[in-house]
């Protein structure tokens, strides 16, 4: 079965708390991520919480990206979820290791949209969109 979508879901860990606790940075990072993967950005949102933490979104034309940190913990929560077969998820996802400074990261993917159709009448975008 062809799924609509993959959702990674990963885990980064000792990071550098400075770094995830920068709002503006966060979002670059973000933003730069959704771009070496190959996604399309739409738009971004995000927040910084007092006294600490970011939560965030990119919406791409794919789905979207999003990050929640608790600097306290130099840790930061990020979710991918991407249509289609273009985006490049890994590459995402090690940028955004690097530029956090994690130590490691942990990852769990998914299938999403796993719909009992033949292959060639599953598409990821309505036509015209």
């Amino acid at each position: 079965m062809k799924a609509l979508g993959q959702h990674v879901i990963a885990e980064l860990y000792e990071c550098d708390p400075e770094m995830i606790n920068n709002h503006e940075l966060v979002e670059t990072i973000m933003l730069e991520a959704a771009d070496v993967s190959g996604a399309t950005v739409v738009n971004s949102t995000f927040h910084q919480f007092n006294p600490y933490g970011v939560s965030g979104c990119v919406v791409i034309s794919e789905s979207h990206f999003t990050i929640h940190t608790w600097p306290e913990y130099g840790y930061a929560a990020i979710d991918v979820f991407t249509c289609g077969d273009l985006i490049d998820n890994n590459k995402a996802l090690l940028y955004m290791k690097e530029k956090f400074a994690a130590k490691s990261i942990s990852v769990v993917e998914m299938k999403r949209g796993l719909l009992n159709l033949p292959v060639e009448q599953i598409r990821v975008k309505p036509v015209g969109a």
